[in-house]
């Protein structure tokens, strides 16, 4: 199987625990993800996050509907979660989140490991 890696950061004036704290409240995903996904998250709309945590929604990839789980394999607040894609469009899906003070304000890492179906 082959991998991908993409790698991004954004630095935020706002201290770490309140940006981690928006991260991690899945209703913040509708809200930072494009419109034209149609994003919707069809678990329970009050719960909380930990490890082991499984979020359930669907979302539209070229028009097609797709459903995605994925689950809290790591939950150390307020400076890192990893969640893994569960059931989803791709053959592998993992996606770690860091946070890290810096200069005054907060330094928000992505790291995601992908495997596309086909190759």
């Amino acid at each position: 199987m082959r991998t991908y890696q993409l790698q991004t950061s954004l630095w935020l004036p706002q201290p770490r625990e309140q940006i981690f704290g928006f991260f991690c409240d899945p209703k913040n995903l509708e809200r930072i993800t494009p419109p034209w996904l149609r994003f919707e998250i069809l678990s329970p709309s009050e719960f909380a996050v930990d490890r082991g945590t499984r979020i359930d929604y669907r979302l539209r990839i070229r028009g097609l509907p797709i459903r995605w789980q994925n689950e809290i394999i790591i939950w150390e607040p307020p400076t890192r979660l990893v969640d893994q894609q569960t059931r989803g469009p791709y053959r592998l899906w993992i996606h770690e989140h860091t946070f890290s003070e810096q200069e005054g304000g907060t330094l928000a890492g992505d790291n995601v490991v992908y495997a596309v179906p086909g190759g």
